[in-house]
């Protein structure tokens, strides 16, 4: 037996056990869709797993309507003007001022850090009422625009915090060897702490999308009916027709697709995102 298969052996058990719980996690996603792909009839006959072994009885009805609702369709709009904005907002703002915090030396700058990291525990419920009251005098409150800044607001302390900490990690060589050659800070910044900061601001990026996407909270207390995002849809339905199953299975599996997909295609940048910082 070579040394490559014994190696192999001895993964073996740990890679069983992966597939396994990676085979569990899915069993809800398999079942919102075959459950989304059903007829409304035979929800309180049998359960989606019979579907399984009798496929013609899945229909794209419901998927149908759902895309044929012009509401639905205005709420998965709002999620996209709710969601790409709030993502770039927070990667442009925390990106500059975690390199100023990293290697802009001023007056201050340590203890500016630890107040901002120290709003990594403040909860947000604890800002929906002040807020709110703000929103209202400045006459934004239920637009798009008011969601997104609050969702920015919020999301700006932790990604200082790791924009930051990566940016420390990249050796000081390369900064000072451009300022000695003549570039601004702005430059150095675009040219040089950018392309090497790409996968932590990947992982900062993905994780906001997925955040704001989910969002429902802020939503519904800075959201009006026409701004609404889908989560907000998707809850209204399940207020007011709580035996709507095939709508709202066939709502919440299109709001799934969107960020799992998002995180499914960039999941490599999780890792040294994870990591920025950690070693130096």
């Amino acid at each position: 037996m070579t040394a490559h298969s014994g190696h192999r052996l001895r993964r073996l058990p740990l890679d069983l056990a992966m597939a396994v719980l990676g085979l569990l996690w899915l069993v809800p996603t398999v079942g919102l869709l075959v459950t989304a792909l059903r007829p409304r009839a035979l929800f309180a006959t049998s359960g989606w797993w019979q579907a399984l072994t009798r496929p013609s009885q899945l229909t794209m009805e419901n998927f149908r309507r759902i895309v044929e609702d012009d509401s639905f369709v205005t709420s998965l709009w709002n999620t996209v003007l709710i969601t790409v904005p709030s993502a770039v907002g927070v990667v442009a703002v925390g990106a500059l001022a975690a390199y100023a915090f990293a290697w802009i030396e001023f007056k201050g700058r340590d203890v500016l850090f630890l107040l901002v990291v120290g709003l990594l525990v403040v909860p947000l419920q604890m800002a929906l009422v002040p807020v709110s009251r703000l929103y209202g005098r400045i006459g934004i409150f239920g637009s798009i625009l008011s969601v997104v800044l609050f969702h920015i607001a919020f999301g700006l302390p932790f990604a200082i915090f790791l924009l930051r900490n990566f940016f420390a990690s990249i050796p000081k060589d390369l900064p000072e060897a451009a300022r000695l050659d003549g570039a601004s800070e702005l430059r150095i910044f675009a040219r040089i702490m950018l392309p090497l900061g790409l996968p932590a601001i990947a992982s900062l990026s993905i994780f906001q999308f997925l955040w704001v996407w989910n969002d429902l909270l802020v939503a519904l207390v800075f959201a009006e009916t026409s701004t609404a995002p889908i989560t907000v849809a998707i809850q209204q339905q399940l207020r007011l027709f709580g035996g709507n199953i095939d709508i709202i299975s066939a709502a919440s599996f299109i709001s799934m697709v969107v960020p799992l997909t998002v995180f499914v295609a960039f999941q490599r940048y999780f890792t040294a995102g994870l990591l920025a910082g950690s070693v130096k």
